[in-house]
């Protein structure tokens, strides 16, 4: 029989097992997860015959559309099935599972960031739709600006940067994190060369995520500013993310810098009204940024 509930903290072993078969994380990684964001209603689980066959964890945010309201939104993540037990549909029954859930909570909204691209097309079939993106470029050291003559950023809280980062995208469509979910993100920066960072440039004030990827890469998970404050932010990377080359993010196209390619698919949202669903302009897009990916 098949059980879909609330994760229980003697579960802990059993999902970090499926997290990592799934995903192939490092044990810091999901270490940082369990340490920061963890908590028992935090988690799903799908369970066979008392064994965890598949669970996702997820974020309580907050889906801000100018000009609509404000829409509380699970953000899935670590959707995981375990590799003995795919291709049952275990995966689909718990994201149904998991849409009933929410309702009760009263949360009208789902996300989430496919792990890989295939994977757009099975959660287009449980419901969601295309819906976040962003602009993304790789850079070298050759193609940043010339160094500012003072620092631009210095290290940021989770509250500083998450107030910074909300006073940048209060015009856009935009996925806002609550203070315990940037924890997480700090944490996560912690593991390699990153952090989460503030600045102000002679073009307005800028926030920077940065997070190492092993190789001399780091991903600029979110740069947000004006495009000239972007662009003169750059000239700060080698100090607050030495690397032999970064992945820049970004919601907007930056038109004086050399990282300006767009990404395609990135996010996906589902509507748990349909009616809401139904109203949404799907031609539209919106930014979630920290994917945790």
């Amino acid at each position: 029989m098949l059980l879909t509930r609330l994760s229980l903290p003697d579960d802990v072993p059993a999902q970090r097992l499926l997290w990592q078969l799934a995903f192939g994380d490092e044990g810091a990684y999901v270490d940082n997860f369990y340490r920061t964001y963890y908590r028992p209603e935090r988690v799903l689980v799908l369970e066979e015959e008392g064994h965890i066959r598949s669970m996702t964890a997820w974020f309580d945010t907050t889906f801000v559309v100018p000009g609509m309201g404000n829409y509380r939104a699970a953000y899935l993540y670590a959707v995981a099935t375990h590799p003995e037990c795919r291709g049952r549909g275990l995966a689909g029954k718990l994201l149904s599972d998991a849409d009933a859930y929410f309702r009760t909570l009263g949360i009208p909204a789902v996300t989430t960031v496919p792990a890989e691209p295939s994977l757009h097309n099975f959660f287009a079939a449980n419901g969601f739709g295309e819906c976040f993106r962003h602009f993304e470029g790789a850079l070298s050291p050759s193609e940043l600006p010339a160094p500012a003559p003072r620092p631009l950023f210095s290290p940021a809280s989770p509250a500083e940067y998450g107030a910074t980062r909300e006073a940048l995208l209060s015009q856009l469509p935009h996925i806002a994190y609550e203070e315990d979910a940037l924890q997480y993100q700090a944490g996560c920066c912690a593991l390699g060369a990153g952090g989460l960072f503030v600045g102000d440039t002679t073009a307005g004030p800028v926030c920077l995520c940065a997070e190492g990827a092993g190789d001399g890469l780091v991903i600029v998970k979110e740069l947000l500013g004006s495009p000239s404050a972007c662009r003169l932010a750059l000239s700060d990377l080698p100090r607050i993310a030495p690397a032999r080359r970064w992945l820049v993010r970004s919601p907007r196209p930056q038109e004086e810098s050399p990282a300006n390619r767009t990404k395609g698919q990135f996010g996906m949202l589902k509507w748990l009204d349909p009616a809401q669903s139904r109203l949404w302009d799907w031609s539209s897009s919106a930014y979630l940024g920290l994917a945790f990916d």
